[in-house]
């Protein structure tokens, strides 16, 4: 396995690109709502209620939950717009998007990403 905060530094990507899509495919024109709209998915505390939501309604497998325990617990950067509880859940949703990205997994994402672009 490779450092968690790789894993996490590629799901932050993926799961943006299919916030930005969601948005895109809900007819979202301008650039400055298409912002505000994915702030509502992207930013830390987004992220950390969305994973607390998620984990309260079983969405992840055992295996999965271990990796967002490992990326939770990977230490990194400092946050800028969020208190380190926060940002480090929010890390660890992305670790394991990236990890799921980097497994080839990209059926489970869709499963996931169902769930959060409700």
């Amino acid at each position: 396995m490779k450092n968690a905060l790789v894993y996490a530094y590629i799901g932050d990507s993926v799961y943006e690109t299919y916030v930005r899509k969601y948005l895109i495919d809900k007819n979202i024109t301008k650039v400055n709502v298409l912002q505000k709209e994915s702030i509502k998915y992207v930013s830390a505390v987004s992220q950390c209620k969305i994973l607390q939501e998620l984990v309260n309604n079983n969405i992840f497998t055992s295996d999965e939950l271990d990796i967002i325990k490992w990326g939770r617990n990977a230490k990194g950067t400092k946050a800028k717009h969020a208190d380190i509880i926060t940002y480090r859940h929010a890390t660890s949703l992305e670790c394991l998007i990236g990890y799921l990205y980097l497994s080839n997994n990209i059926e489970r994402i869709n499963e996931i990403m169902s769930f959060i672009l409700k």
